[in-house]
């Protein structure tokens, strides 16, 4: 049975290395339309020159759906063969074969949603290529309102696929957040600014809140529309600001405030205070830059970030909008980075520990902090 997992694992291996091949050559080929859209965006002489730009990117289409067709097969391989693994695991009770490769199948999980987003990004650009060659064929020559949208997808498709990355497993993202929903009112309409891939919309729907979301990305957006969730696209500040005064019970946002300028922070938290009703909520939630460890591997990661937000500031900001009880607090720290101490031999070894335990809370605090305000 070992020889029979063993073998299976090696199957699982080469239809792994497949699936990045095939995914390779889907970003190779999303890398191809760059170009292509700058020409199609450059002024142009001529109808012609715009034809052979659209022929060349209609053909990068067409070569993208058989990779993609490619990476599905190659994806059902993989699938039936991990399946055969698992059972094989099951039947010899041997675990230790599916631990050393649990990072693997994370791994592959990220791959799988980049290929699903580069698989929508397409589709939408297939759509605007083919309202483009309608256009040049009545001899209305590429302008910037033709081609925006073809630079749309590509750049909020990039982004998207940079938070699945690096924001971590959606899973992942609802158990830290989970905890949230007992500080709004049970059954209140809530409006999550900044809603993302949707994972608090998820929970809170799930609990029976009348949940809403905004956002600029337009594959976030779609990305939540697909799951049935209620979003809506556009500026957070404009959307907040059309909401009739005192018409939620609670406003929420994560790992948004630390992409806006401070004054435009302040105008989200002095709308907030208008728009809720007596007794509504405010959860707003950001990287912690008390957190050495947060800054280097999470703020300075995305470069969409402008401005960190100190704990204390944020919650004089909503103080300062009349919010009463704004208490600021912080989430799992981070026990698995931080420095060991000595032995306690002596005074010595005493003041050693005491020296790493003020290094550990200033280098691995934890990574992101909320505060909570509440309206009277």
């Amino acid at each position: 049975m070992l020889r029979t997992i063993e073998m299976l694992a090696a199957r699982r291996r080469a239809a792994e290395d497949d699936f990045r091949r095939t995914l390779a050559e889907l970003r190779r080929i999303s890398e191809s339309l760059d170009p292509l859209v700058r020409r199609l965006s450059a002024p142009a002489e001529s109808s012609g020159e715009i034809r052979s730009a659209v022929a060349e990117a209609a053909a990068a289409l067409k070569a993208l759906a058989e990779a993609a067709a490619r990476q599905a097969e190659a994806l059902d391989v993989l699938s039936d063969v991990r399946d055969k693994l698992w059972d094989a695991e099951g039947n010899n009770h041997v675990g230790m074969i599916f631990k050393s490769m649990e990072w693997r199948v994370d791994r592959l999980a990220i791959a799988a949603e980049d290929a699903a987003v580069l698989l929508k990004t397409f589709a939408s650009l297939q759509d605007e290529l083919h309202r483009l060659l309608a256009a040049v064929q009545d001899k209305n020559l590429s302008t910037p309102a033709l081609i925006a949208p073809l630079i749309e997808p590509l750049e909020e498709g990039r982004y998207l696929r940079f938070e699945n990355r690096f924001r971590g497993a959606e899973e992942e993202i609802r158990k830290q957040q989970i905890a949230y929903l007992d500080d709004f009112p049970p059954g209140g309409r809530i409006l999550d600014l900044g809603c993302g891939r949707g994972e608090f919309l998820e929970l809170l729907t799930a609990r029976g809140f009348q949940a809403e979301g905004v956002d600029l990305n337009v594959e976030m957006i779609a990305l939540c529309r697909d799951k049935g969730l209620s979003v809506e696209k556009g500026d957070l500040l404009e959307c907040l600001a059309a909401r009739p005064d005192a018409s939620l019970d609670g406003i929420f946002s994560s790992q948004v405030i630390e992409h806006l300028p401070p004054a435009s922070l302040r105008r989200l938290v002095e709308l907030s205070y208008a728009k809720l009703r007596p007794e509504g909520r405010i959860l707003l939630e950001t990287v912690n830059p008390l957190s050495v460890f947060a800054l280097v591997h999470i703020y300075f990661l995305d470069f969409t970030h402008r401005t960190p937000v100190h704990p204390q500031a944020l919650q004089f900001l909503l103080e300062a909008a009349g919010f009463s009880s704004a208490a600021v607090r912080f989430g799992l720290g981070l026990e698995a980075e931080k420095l060991g101490h000595i032995p306690p031999a002596d005074e010595a070894a005493a003041v050693f520990n005491r020296n790493v335990d003020r290094l550990n809370a200033l280098l691995f605090a934890p990574p992101q902090y909320s505060v909570l305000g509440r309206k009277t």
